[in-house]
């Protein structure tokens, strides 16, 4: 497995990771039914991905939620030195139930000494701000964050979905060693948003959440595909029959890129993403063991020149159908 450094600049070594990291999310939680698995399955698949070279793995309290960590510490215990381990803060919980944001610096302390325990670990390599609050001015997020950094607790800080203003103003406290957004073939508002610019002027990876679209980029799903009750696609702007049908267009114009590379859509759309800057990882999630195979294998596929030029054209003539998030979620991105 090739590997790429996220945050690396002037006075500063980075985070050496692999070239397309684990998002261990739907091992647990966000996907209800047949995709989720047991946790004994997980431990499993997320040790199938270090024995294949995957050395940066996600989770986050809020998964769960905290089990999800709590099966990533469990599976990484025995190879710790070999990976790293990345999560996040940023939510609060009422009865173990989440109850909107919460990154004031007394409860990242605690959240931070909780995510250790479960994860079983003494140092949290990569630790994020999963949404900015806006109740809490992002300096004293940032110092909270310097702090555990001081203590040893914690490696490197990074945050999440957002704005580019407060993203300098918490690099000018802590220095953020990556962000964590969504990015991917349908989702190329970094690319207009000025955030690809800001990470490469400030020296900051960027790690791609969501790379596959939840799926609907590998070609695995159509307009007939019904979500289980539980699973959060069911309420997502883009995963409606009649979105998914015009967003269909997307999906043949990377099959037939794979065809032509003996690939997969799933590996071209992976592929595309690592072409685009040396400083961005993808962390797909999977819960079957071929497909994590066929998504480590985007990173053995080079597309020239050529073929992002032909990506590109054929994009331009594609209108993603949907918004992302539904409203209230899309609120809480770009604070």
């Amino acid at each position: 497995m090739q590997t790429r450094t996220l945050g690396k600049s002037e006075g500063r070594s980075g985070l050496e990771v692999s070239a397309i990291g684990f998002g261990c999310m739907g091992l647990d939680h966000g996907y209800a039914g047949t995709s989720t698995v047991s946790r004994q399955d997980g431990i499993a698949l997320i040790r199938a991905a270090v024995e294949r070279g995957v050395t940066l793995f996600d989770t986050a309290e809020v998964y769960g939620p905290f089990t999800n960590e709590e099966i990533v510490g469990e599976a990484l215990r025995p190879v710790r030195e070999r990976v790293v381990i990345a999560t996040k803060f940023g939510f609060g919980f009422v009865d173990g139930k989440q109850a909107g944001l919460n990154s004031r610096p007394e409860h990242i302390r605690q959240v931070a000494d909780a995510s250790l325990k479960r994860l079983g670990i003494e140092v949290i390599d990569l630790y994020y701000q999963h949404r900015v609050d806006p109740e809490v001015p992002i300096e004293e997020v940032a110092g909270a964050v310097k702090d555990l950094i001081a203590a040893g607790k914690v490696r490197h800080f990074g945050m999440s979905e957002p704005g580019l203003q407060t993203l300098r103003r918490a690099h000018a406290v802590q220095p953020v060693t990556t962000l964590q957004n969504e990015y991917s073939l349908w989702t190329r508002g970094p690319e207009t948003s000025g955030l690809l610019d800001t990470c490469a002027e400030l020296g900051i990876g960027l790690v791609c959440y969501s790379p596959l679209g939840r799926g609907f980029l590998t070609g695995a799903m159509n307009r007939d595909t019904a979500f289980a009750d539980g699973d959060f696609r069911k309420g997502l702007p883009r995963f409606t029959p009649e979105a998914m049908e015009k967003n269909q267009a997307l999906v043949d114009l990377l099959r037939r890129i794979a065809d032509a590379k003996g690939a997969t859509p799933a590996q071209i759309a992976l592929a595309w993403l690592l072409a685009q800057k040396p400083w961005i990882v993808p962390i797909p999630g999977t819960t079957k063991l071929h497909r994590l195979e066929e998504n480590l294998g985007a990173a053995d596929i080079v597309l020239d020149e050529n073929d992002l030029a032909e990506i590109r054209q054929a994009l331009a003539a594609i209108d993603i159908e949907g918004e992302r998030y539904p409203a209230e979620l899309m609120a809480s991105t770009g604070r």
